[in-house]
């Protein structure tokens, strides 16, 4: 699992960034980076996580997400399955600056503000915008960064909308403890589906026990036996989605209760494994 400042490059003779992925899903890897630009991504259709900021969950039939400028977040392929196609636009707030002067674009600098808690779109808009998303790859020049506008104007007349965080995460928490953070994440992702011992957790971070419990919440706002438990059941999900039985969901995730398993998939899903399972018919 990699900690990374991200480096963009706007596309050839353009102020931005336009990326189409459509790709493998074991092509993908765990990354959680953070970059200067705001982005749009635009998850064609399928399931997977989205971590943005302090916020982790699933979706479900694709996605549509707007991120603000140096907010942390992992790649939206995470735990999704094949085929895994998105849309992302990469821009700096510098290009859709205007003077304050114009009221008509009053909408947008809230759109931009509020960005940064990260923005999640319903359905309904996401097949509105994706058209136009497509359209993006088949213009150019000036026409180019007027449908970007365009698409950013209409998002933000929509008033349906969920703020995934109640404050903004600070990319200086992960520049901070870069090394840190990315020596337990990659112990989680090569451990997740046997027994963890929070003792050697801390011990690879170098930390005493109570010094790691509260270095894990102040990073992440959550407990590490709550982010193991929800990186567990997103794993779960995913193996639900690939056919696999609750039981060989429950036991492959590191659980060895089913009943516990049950308990703790419904406190982080919402419902339980067989509700879950049902509703993928």
């Amino acid at each position: 699992m990699k900690v990374s400042y991200e480096s963009i490059i706007p596309d050839k003779n353009c102020s931005f960034r336009t990326l189409h992925n459509n790709v493998a899903v074991k092509e993908l890897k765990w990354e959680y980076h953070y970059h200067p630009e705001i982005e749009l991504i635009c998850v064609v259709s399928g399931s997977g996580t989205r971590h943005v900021g302090y916020h982790k969950s699933n979706y479900m039939n694709g996605d549509l997400v707007l991120i603000g400028p140096n907010i942390p977040h992992s790649g939206f392929g995470i735990n999704s399955l094949d085929p895994h196609e998105e849309i992302v636009i990469q821009f700096r707030e510098e290009i859709i600056v205007f003077p304050r002067e114009i009221e008509e674009i009053t909408a947008l600098r809230k759109l931009i503000a509020l960005s940064k808690f990260g923005i999640l779109f319903n359905s309904k808009t996401k097949k509105k915008i994706l058209p136009k998303l497509i359209q993006l790859f088949e213009t150019e020049n000036s026409k180019r960064y007027i449908l970007l506008l365009n698409i950013l104007f209409e998002l933000s007349e929509e008033k349906d909308y969920v703020l995934l965080n109640k404050e903004v995460m600070p990319h200086t928490i992960i520049s901070k403890h870069k090394e840190r953070l990315q020596v337990i994440f990659t112990f989680l992702e090569k451990n997740y589906d046997k027994p963890i011992d929070i003792n050697e957790v801390a011990d690879l971070a170098n930390l005493t026990l109570p010094a790691f419990c509260n270095f894990f919440k102040k990073a992440t706002k959550i407990t590490f036996s709550d982010f193991v438990n929800q990186y567990r059941v997103e794993k779960a999900c995913k193996l639900l989605m690939e056919g696999k039985s609750i039981t060989e969901a429950c036991y492959n995730t590191g659980y060895s209760s089913i009943s516990y398993f049950g308990r703790t998939f419904k406190k982080y899903m919402g419902k339980s494994p067989t509700e879950f399972t049902n509703g993928l018919k």
